[in-house]
């Protein structure tokens, strides 16, 4: 059975400014995802305290320490490097203490003020540690992931991705020399992994033992596209010049 697409329209066949609009957005998704790695590293690769992720980190992002603060996490963890070790020490100390607010005025907003509201009482979104209701909140038992955040990301993690996963499925379903079950299998893989992905993270809150399927779900559709962009890229640039036959008689799908 022949791949419909060999015949009419196909990767190696395009002419050069449509293989130039699909590279380009291949080549900026191709380094968005690879940002993206970068920052999941830094924010939850970083929550055990040590950089790459593991199970322990997937585990404290989305169940929380519980033996722990989020306020102690984050301080033993990504937010390890923006303040010095003695100031940390004082903070923790007094987060153990029970975050009496009769030391708040006298010595630790202070501490805040000179470490960590250039962030936490600027940017939109964070909690603001000029205010003690706000410190006390994260000082409070580490649970994980809000079902509100959990929600929020969600939903912009499903939206957001599966369009990324559309448009290089739509370039990679002109691929020639693939049979079509292959094909379409390897499109869908991304979506299932993905959807696998997200709903770990709602186990993982409540059942921490199925931080696994979190690893698993990022492995798979990360492997799936690179697959995908770099066939892409090999059949639009190196397959034309390497003068081979991609006529409707040549590739067979």
């Amino acid at each position: 059975m022949k791949n419909s697409t060999d015949g009419w329209l196909n990767l190696p066949s395009l002419s050069l400014p449509l293989r130039t609009l699909f590279t380009g957005y291949l080549l900026v998704t191709g380094l968005g995802l690879m940002m993206a790695g970068v920052q999941i590293l830094l924010t939850h690769g970083m929550a055990d305290g040590k950089l790459g992720v593991s199970i322990d980190d997937i585990v404290y992002s989305y169940y929380g320490d519980r033996g722990n603060s989020r306020l102690e996490a984050k301080l033993n963890g990504s937010m390890k490097d923006k303040a010095p070790v003695e100031v940390r020490t004082q903070i923790i100390q007094w987060v153990q203490d029970g975050a009496p607010e009769q030391d708040w005025e006298p010595k630790v907003k202070g501490l805040f003020k000179q470490n960590c509201t250039q962030c936490h009482g600027n940017i939109p979104g964070l909690p603001d540690f000029n205010k003690l209701a706000a410190v006390k909140h994260v000082a409070e038992v580490d649970k994980g992931a809000s079902v509100d955040s959990l929600t929020r990301v969600s939903h912009i993690h499903l939206f957001g991705i599966a369009f990324i996963f559309f448009f290089i499925g739509l370039i990679f379903s002109l691929s020639v020399g693939i049979k079509p079950w292959v094909k379409a299998t390897i499109i869908f893989i991304p979506f299932i992994f993905l959807i696998l992905d997200v709903f770990s993270w709602w186990l993982v809150k409540w059942y921490p033992n199925f931080a696994v399927l979190t690893i698993i779900g990022g492995f798979g559709y990360s492997v799936a596209s690179g697959f995908m962009m770099l066939t892409s890229l090999y059949q639009m640039w190196i397959i034309p010049f390497k003068g081979e036959s991609h006529n409707e008689n040549t590739w067979k799908g």
